[in-house]
């Protein structure tokens, strides 16, 4: 049988739909880049174009998760909390196939929990949680919150198992006096099983950079779509409330896929009043459009109705960075920062940082230096 051909945004984000892979084969997570990608990489370089805008986090392992865990067969809400008495359960060890640790042909739901303690340095750092390779189909919680997932769960069972799992873990959800849980829901459809392969730890990004005027925290939402929402005035008091940066799917929205809004207001603090800013928006799945006092000030990609998986490329992997003019900042009064966001498919929503304002003088010095040719293609690969 000729094997399986994959459209390039599915291979990009690492989802495979079940029925489109050959019976009895699972392709190795390294072997999933395309042709396409490496042939736009070299062109890429040898046309002198910069790729920095899409380049992954720049990580630092802190804390080393890998070796044993507590492992349940099953499937149990009460499982994700923190509280949770897990001392009865079996150990197993992670990464690795959950049928070469003592569960041969286990086909179905798990969960694993890690206990872990950290630093009060930890606060002040940009943290990630890195859990490899997991097949099939995962969700990630951190003392009861969840902050990731990969694939998706029966019965719209789509695989994850060629994603690395990487996700931004919110320093509020963390413990600095007490033990800390991860727990892990797995659900294989057939063969190998479980936090297969790959880093599994937490890690400290390096290359961010800290606003001098930090937005993070608590925003307005509203699912939908009104060109009116951009507007200073409009009345946004009965939205509901998400945590900006952090994936809408696991704030109450799984699985949502369309037009949101964000709004937030904020006053200029005395010393950037009459500075260039920058405003950071992180990285945004998958297109937006950011207005500030009702004027549009920077968007990525094209929002457009009617989208499709087809119709994406790597929006959801740029670091959003618009200039904002000076006119339209009110430097003694409130200002209103509303953010368009169209999500195609899977994960969706401003799901990392940095959120905030820079001067442009600190955005332009830290701008990413070129990296090297090999540099590059390894990332390419990985």
């Amino acid at each position: 049988m000729a094997a399986p051909t994959y459209s390039n945004s599915l291979l990009d984000r690492g989802m495979i739909l079940a029925d489109e892979r050959a019976p009895g084969t699972k392709q190795s997570p390294e072997r999933t880049v395309s042709n396409h990608r490496v042939l736009a990489l070299i062109f890429s370089l040898l046309a002198g174009v910069s790729l920095g805008s899409s380049q992954a986090p720049d990580l630092r392992p802190l804390l080393n998760l890998s070796g044993n865990w507590k492992f349940e067969l099953g499937d149990n809400s009460r499982w994700s909390e923190q509280a949770f008495d897990d001392s009865k359960w079996d150990r197993i060890y992670a990464p690795a196939p959950w049928e070469e640790e003592g569960y041969p042909g286990y086909d179905g739901y798990a969960w694993y929990r890690k206990h872990f303690r950290v630093d009060a340095d930890f606060r002040t750092m940009s943290l990630y949680l890195r859990l490899g390779y997991i097949d099939d189909v995962s969700e990630v919680f951190l003392n009861g919150h969840m902050i990731g997932y990969t694939g998706m769960f029966p019965p719209d069972f789509m695989t994850g198992y060629a994603v690395a799992l990487e996700c931004l873990i919110p320093n509020e959800f963390l413990r600095y006096d007490t033990e800390n849980v991860i727990s892990v829901r797995v659900y294989d459809y057939k063969q190998a099983g479980g936090i297969t392969h790959g880093d599994v730890g937490i890690y400290e990004r390096r290359d961010f950079l800290n606003p001098d005027f930090d937005l993070s925290g608590k925003w307005k939402f509203k699912t939908g779509d009104d060109e009116s929402w951009a507007a200073s005035a409009f009345d946004d008091s009965r939205w509901q409330e998400v945590k900006v940066p952090l994936i809408w799917d696991a704030q109450g929205f799984k699985n949502y896929d369309g037009f949101v809004w964000y709004r937030v207001k904020f006053r200029i603090p005395a010393n950037l009043a009459d500075r260039r800013l920058v405003l950071l928006l992180g990285r945004i799945d998958d297109m937006d459009e950011a207005y500030l006092n009702g004027e549009l000030i920077g968007r990525t990609g094209r929002l457009r109705r009617g989208l499709s998986q087809k119709d994406y490329g790597n929006e959801y992997r740029q670091q959003r960075a618009y200039t904002i003019p000076l006119s339209l900042l009110n430097p003694k009064g409130e200002n209103t920062l509303a953010v368009r966001v169209q999500d195609v498919w899977l994960h969706g929503g401003i799901y990392d940082g940095p959120v905030g304002l820079v001067t442009r003088d600190r955005y332009m010095a830290r701008r990413e230096r070129p990296r090297s040719v090999w540099e590059l293609l390894r990332q390419a690969f990985e």
